[in-house]
Parts: structure tokens; C-alpha cells; sequence
């Protein structure tokens, strides 16, 4: 007998032949070892698959060769043999305190009854809102009672009252002797060997008692299960290449047309409905970590970019801090902006011809009319320099308001 047999979720391989003793004639049923890998993959994954047999002299039991020697069958233990690795301690002495006596747990002698424990009333009352069944037969089906339930007035506690059990701190159990080696231990006792009469040495047990006739025995509950392609042969390699040609082509097939992942995952998912979660989560996490990762940073620098403006408009300059800007800015302009240049024009000088040029020349100029106040400013505060400098200016009689112009520096 050789193949796969599964019985509920025991899945083995199957290998029983029937062996000639030569010494004997008697036949004795051999079988193979169980396989060192997990059989249940290939029960389950719907694939073809090819079975070979092992090393008939090495993978079966009982094996084919005897053993060379046997346990003497009259050979005996004798009484006086000791076995005991361990024995207990001959001089150990139990202690005078030692209880046997003491139980394991005792009550707690300090837990109190809770108050509103009803020692009378029980944990369990029929149902009131229960009713006998119409089709109930008392001839039949016996008294009819209303089923139990729990006893709504039980809220703490009902029935007698005992204290819950504690571990006993004075508990030890029964006392035994400490072990220790012994000293009279001779070993595990074996039989004596002797020449086994029946030892034989076969080098060919493949070459069993002929047979004219193969049969098949499939007793399964699951379809779509075929068995074909049976070969018996005495030569390893004619039936490699016989797999070759047959199984090894078989499997490339099946391979070449097997659905993708896509539509396994797909029909996966039409059998267990809550794989779509599983999908949407996955397809759906990378999109989220992306935006967390790259939404912060703009919303950050685009609170920084209105934060820069509001400090901006609600931080205007007063009336000194812009005359001290246009001082500032007068004197980095009297310096001479390129070392290596001779002959040019100073800042000065360009600073009186732009007072002098017309009005209409145009060129980027920045004007500071003096008097102008922030508006935030309180109105007292700015009618006050404006009323005063309106004074000054009416008075002196020189014509019309000055102003004081600067020139940015031409970058040529």
C-alpha cells in the first residue's frame, strides 16, 4: 500500500509492504517512517503533486535487516539491582513544628458581611413575567414551572453569608525527607546481547514476491481528486526521467495558467467580505502618511508667512524712529559704494541734484514727508505734531513743504 491518507485533521503518507523472511518464509508487514516535514500543505493546496518512495533499508519499521544481535531472552534482572538515582535522606528528621494537619486555606477572620446581605432571600426566583406554553402537557411533558431567574432584590447579596478562604500562613504540607544520591545506584538494567539466529542480510529488497495486478483503493469525501501516471520500475534514474517527461511538464502547465495575485486576492475577498477592510486600510495608509508627513511643514510656513505680515502692519514706525532710519540710510549712501571706482560723484552730490532736477524725472525714489504720524497713533497725539508743524511751516514763509528725498543706490 502506498499514498496519501487524511482522516479529520491527522494527514499521513502511507508506505506498507509485505516482506519475505528467506530464513523463516514468514511474511512480515513493513512500515515507512512518518516524513519529517508537515503534510497538511500538501493536502490542502489544491496542487499536483508526485510521490517517491525512500530507502527501503533505512526508512522503515520494522527494517528489512534484522539486527545482528538480540536481548537474551534468558537473561534476568536480579532482585539485589538498584535503579534509584535518587533516594530519600535515611538521616533527615522532620521538624517538631511541623504541622500535617494544617489546612491549605482558612477563612478570613477579618472580612466583615457587607451591610444589605439578605440571608433570607434566595439567588434565584422564578420568572413572574413567564407563562405556561399553550401546547403544554401535563400528561406529558410533567408540572410546568416557570423558568429562574436571578433575584432582582440580590444587588449585594443573598443566602448565607461565609467570609472568603485565605491561603493559611501556617500551612506545610506533608513532610518528606530531602533526596539525595544513591550511593548503592548500579544503572539502568539491560538484558545481556547475543547473536540474533535469524540475522540475514538482504542488499536488494526491492525484489519483492512477484504480482500481476495493481489496484487502486480512493475512499474521499473532497472532488476533484485524480490519481494517474502509476510507474513500477527497479531503476532510480528511468524514473526520474519518466518524472521529467510527465510530472515535471504536468506541474509547468498548471503553473503557467494559476490566476494572479490580483484575482486570488479578489476571490479571496468575495468568500471573507471583511477582507476589503484589510485592502482599503492597506491601499489607504500610505496615502495618509504621505499628507501627514508633507501637510505640517506648509501649514507651518504658511502660519510664519502671516504671522511675518500681522507683526508688520501692527508694528508701525513713529515719527523719530523714521527720521533716524533716513539719517542712517543718508549716511551709508555718503560712503563710496565701489572702492575700486575714482572720480565718481558722492552720495551727497547726487542726493542735491535730485532736489534740484523737476519734479517729472523719473526714477525710483522714496519720499519721508516729515509731519506724517502712524495711524495707530492715539488722535490727540497726532493732531498736536501736525497742528505744530503746520505752525512752523506757515510761519517761515519759504514756500512749500520740503521734502526729504532719497535716492537708492543704481546697481550698474
Amino acid at each position: 500500500m502506498f499514498g496519501p491518507d487524511k482522516c479529520g485533521e491527522d494527514y499521513k503518507l502511507h508506505f506498507i509492504f509485505r516482506y519475505r523472511h528467506p530464513k523463516t518464509g514468514v511474511f512480515e508487514e513493513k512500515h515507512a517512517k512518518p516524513p519529517n516535514v508537515d503534510l497538511k500543505k500538501f493536502f490542502t493546496d489544491r496542487k499536483t503533486h508526485l510521490y517517491t518512495l525512500g530507502n527501503l533499508l533505512e526508512d522503515v519499521v520494522p527494517p528489512v535487516n534484522p539486527p545482528k544481535e538480540i536481548d537474551d531472552p534468558n537473561d534476568i534482572k536480579p532482585d539485589e539491582w538498584d535503579e534509584r538515582l535518587k533516594i530519600p535522606d535515611p538521616a533527615a528528621i522532620k521538624p517538631e513544628d511541623w504541622d500535617e494537619d494544617e489546612p491549605a486555606q482558612i477563612e478570613d477572620t477579618s472580612a466583615v458581611k457587607p451591610q444589605g446581605w439578605l440571608d433570607n432571600e434566595p439567588k434565584f426566583i422564578p420568572n413572574p413575567d413567564a407563562k405556561k406554553p399553550d401546547d403544554w402537557n401535563e400528561d406529558m411533558d410533567g408540572e410546568w414551572e416557570a423558568p429562574h431567574i436571578l433575584n432582582p432584590a440580590c444587588r449585594i447579596g443573598c443566602g448565607e453569608w461565609k467570609p472568603p478562604m485565605i491561603d493559611n500562613p501556617k500551612y506545610k504540607g506533608v513532610w518528606r525527607p530531602p533526596m539525595i544520591d544513591n550511593p548503592n545506584y548500579q544503572g539502568i538494567w539491560s538484558p545481556q546481547k547475543i547473536p540474533n539466529p535469524d540475522y540475514f542480510e538482504d542488499d536488494h529488497p526491492f525484489l519483492l514476491t512477484s504480482f500481476s495486478a495493481l489496484g487502486l483503493e480512493l475512499w474521499s469525501m473532497t472532488s476533484d481528486i485524480y490519481f494517474d501516471n502509476f510507474i513500477i520500475c527497479s531503476d532510480k534514474e528511468v524514473a526520474d526521467h519518466w518524472a521529467e517527461e510527465s510530472w515535471r511538464l504536468k506541474v509547468l502547465i498548471a503553473n503557467a495558467n494559476e490566476p494572479g495575485i490580483f484575482s486570488q486576492l479578489m476571490a479571496a475577498a468575495e468568500e471573507h467580505w471583511w477582507l476589503w477592510l484589510i485592502f482599503l486600510v492597506i491601499a489607504g495608509l500610505p496615502v495618509i502618511l504621505i499628507t501627514s508627513f508633507y501637510w505640517p511643514r506648509k501649514v507651518k510656513k504658511k502660519y510664519e508667512d502671516t504671522e511675518d505680515k500681522k507683526k508688520a502692519v501692527c508694528n508701525p514706525q513713529t515719527k523719530g524712529a523714521l527720521e533716524q532710519e533716513v539719517k542712517e540710510e543718508k549716511a551709508a549712501l555718503e560712503k563710496p559704494v565701489d572702492m575700486e571706482v575714482e572720480n565718481k560723484e558722492s552720495d551727497a552730490e547726487i542726493l542735491e541734484k535730485e532736489e534740484e532736477s523737476e519734479p517729472e524725472q523719473k526714477s525710483e525714489e522714496v519720499e519721508v514727508i516729515e509731519g506724517q504720524e502712524e495711524e495707530n497713533k492715539s488722535n490727540k497725539s497726532g493732531s498736536e505734531d501736525e497742528m505744530k508743524e503746520a505752525d512752523e511751516n506757515t510761519g517761515s514763509g519759504d514756500g512749500p513743504i520740503k521734502s526729504l528725498r532719497k535716492r537708492r543706490v543704481r546697481k550698474d
